[in-house]
């Protein structure tokens, strides 16, 4: 992770997929990559997995997806938090494919997820949408499985036997 660092990742249009529990530090590390990818003057984007959909899926009244989609590659890094909470429906599992297909290898992408590729068929309701979603931003990543104990819940535990010990 740290040679990531460097943001080589970026200009070489890599992804980071950083996949783990609630709590394991995640979202810190995509929120310090893309702080350090605004001070080297990127263009930089950090949304939900479900705001980004819903900007995309509201473009459909007024027929400015491709406008959307098209400012939305510009970026040089998108960073796409909490891939996992709610199943998206045909339409935003479309809009998300679409999403991932105009930035494959024009653009680098960081995503968060609870959730283990073999759950994302769940998330987007069709395994074969989802396949080619990973397929996309697989193709040139980094993985990063992070295993271990809640942050929070490890906090809280602690102050709680702290305590007690009192």
């Amino acid at each position: 992770m740290l040679k990531l660092s460097d943001l080589s990742f970026i200009d070489k249009k890599e992804n980071i997929l950083l996949l783990g529990p609630p709590g394991v530090g995640k979202i810190h590390l995509a929120i310090a990559l893309g702080i350090k990818a605004c001070m080297a003057r990127y263009r930089v984007l950090f949304q939900s997995a479900d705001d980004v959909v819903g900007y995309l899926y509201a473009s459909l009244v007024d027929s400015t997806t491709g406008k959307k989609l098209d400012a939305l590659s510009r970026l040089h890094l998108l960073i796409i938090d909490e891939l996992e909470y709610l199943p998206m429906d045909p339409k935003k599992a479309n809009l998300f494919f679409q999403l991932i297909s105009k930035r494959y290898e024009t653009g680098s992408i960081i995503l968060t997820s609870n959730r283990a590729f073999d759950e994302w068929g769940n998330i987007f309701g069709d395994e074969v949408i989802a396949a080619a979603i990973i397929d996309r931003l697989v193709h040139h990543s980094h993985i990063f499985n992070i295993n271990g104990k809640s942050y929070r819940i490890k906090d809280k535990l602690e102050s709680n036997h702290d305590k007690n010990s009192s």
